[in-house]
């Protein structure tokens, strides 16, 4: 079978469909590159949403046709597809990390806006580095299922309210849109998508799909015609129009709409993860002044920053790439300032990102260690939680550390330096148990090089 066609398959909804085709990937004997530095540790698969539609093995299988040093996924409400990636990146070879992102609500800026634009109060935040999937009936997995309810709640509400307002294409949810998913977890994008596709179904002659989205759109035939011509375009104008402040289906929220940031980051930590506060561009009230923003998510709890660094440079307007770049700067040197690990991604859930940020050239050059390094300390924590019990934010890692951040993340990112783990030797690992997976580990990093066969 042709590669291309395997490609495809790895995509299938069906676990078994895709297993197939990434064993005849990895058989094929495809000469795959050497690493190199580029990185992507915030990858969304179809889990949650990606706007290829790729699959966990898929994002594994490019970020290592791709040469990423590592790569990471971060799904919205589930960690669905971690022991998918898991797999996939152990028989590649390739550096991993899964995480979860939600939407929170930070007090602190119930007043102002946050990275959320048009919300006050409103914060994305991330958990990063889970070791496995949470253990059925704990504390942690009942929450994880609590924010993936949450989430399935305001989409059908959503939905409601917008279909009030567009009956000619009015969805059913369970129909419509969770077809959309391989496990349920829609997303607001998957509504626009199922939008888009029941009036390509309700008015399949051209002139007259045009003419409706003309008039619920409030935009003229020529620009229809133009926004139908690419995808992203015309899901996002559906999606302003839809679902975001202002848009037929959109309700302000409020305090009760999330949970409580630092509730977020209680959870990740207790769930063994690295507690991670989601920057846009430092341009919203509350992340203007990166340092007030920092020191309040630091006391809310957050151990680590993520940051999207397409969205703070790649811009054609000189004065607003200007100012982008001066407020990227000025919050990676308030996160290194305070030692707090970067996470960085293109996410990779809209059409027209890259596939991995360019950090060896300019303007990304200058912050290419910190970018690295946060890689490595969230890599390194990962492997580090999975086969040690011995995680980032716990209580071992604090016993030996305490507030000492720098020393700590030197020891996480020396883990997360080591050649990338192998099926073989993750095997090997587990067999150890914890105590002697930690020895074997630590003088691994020591030698900066793995010392199991």
């Amino acid at each position: 079978m042709k590669t291309c066609d395997l490609d495809s398959k790895l995509d299938s909804f069906n676990y078994e469909t895709r297993l197939e085709a990434f064993e005849e990937l990895v058989q094929s004997k495809t000469e795959l590159p050497t690493a190199g530095e580029l990185i992507n540790m915030h990858f969304h698969s179809f889990f949650s949403y990606n706007s290829k539609g790729w699959s966990p093995f898929r994002i594994a299988w490019e970020s290592r046709k791709n040469a990423l040093y590592a790569a990471g996924v971060i799904e919205f409400d589930v960690i669905d597809g971690i022991e998918e990636f898991q797999l996939a990146c152990e028989v590649l070879g390739l550096r991993s990390a899964v995480g979860v992102e939600t939407r929170s609500f930070f007090a602190k800026f119930a007043e102002q806006e946050i990275n959320s634009p048009g919300e006050p109060g409103v914060n994305y935040v991330i958990a990063g580095g889970f070791s496995a999937p949470l253990k059925k009936n704990s504390k942690e997995s009942e929450k994880l299922e609590q924010f993936k309810k949450a989430a399935s709640e305001r989409n059908i509400a959503l939905v409601s309210r917008i279909n009030a307002k567009v009956p000619q294409i009015a969805l059913d949810y369970k129909k419509d849109v969770l077809p959309l998913t391989p496990s349920g977890n829609a997303t607001e994008r998957h509504i626009v998508s199922a939008y888009a596709i029941k009036a390509e179904k309700n008015f399949p002659d051209k002139e007259k799909l045009v003419k409706f989205w003309s008039e619920i759109l409030s935009k003229d035939i020529a620009s229809v015609k133009s926004l139908l011509a690419s995808k992203a375009s015309f899901d996002e104008a559906i999606r302003a129009k839809f679902a975001k402040k202002g848009g037929l289906g959109y309700l302000q929220p409020g305090p009760d709409s999330f949970p409580p940031t630092a509730d977020f980051f209680f959870w990740a930590k207790n769930a063994g993860t690295i507690p991670m506060v989601a920057w846009l561009d430092g341009c919203s009230e509350a992340e203007k002044n990166a340092s007030a923003y920092l020191d309040a998510s630091v006391s809310a709890g957050a151990e680590a920053v993520n940051i999207i660094p397409d969205r703070n440079w790649n811009f054609k307007d000189t004065e607003l790439r200007k100012l982008k770049i001066a407020k990227l700067d000025e919050f990676v040197n308030e996160s290194v300032r305070r030692a707090l690990p970067i996470n960085i991604g293109t996410e990779m859930n809209k059409d027209g990102q890259p596939f991995a940020d360019p950090i060896d050239r300019e303007p990304l050059l200058k912050y290419n260690k910190y970018f690295l390094d946060g890689a490595k300390v969230v890599v390194g924590h990962s492997i580090l939680a999975k086969f040690a019990g011995y995680d980032y934010c716990g209580k071992w890692a604090e016993y030996d550390f305490g507030t000492d951040r720098h020393a700590k993340n030197k020891f996480f990112a020396s883990v997360g330096s080591l050649p990338p783990l192998t099926l073989k030797k993750s095997r090997k690992l587990a067999q150890l148990g914890a105590e002697k997976a930690f020895s074997k580990i630590y003088e691994s990093s020591q030698k900066g090089k793995w010392l199991i066969p």
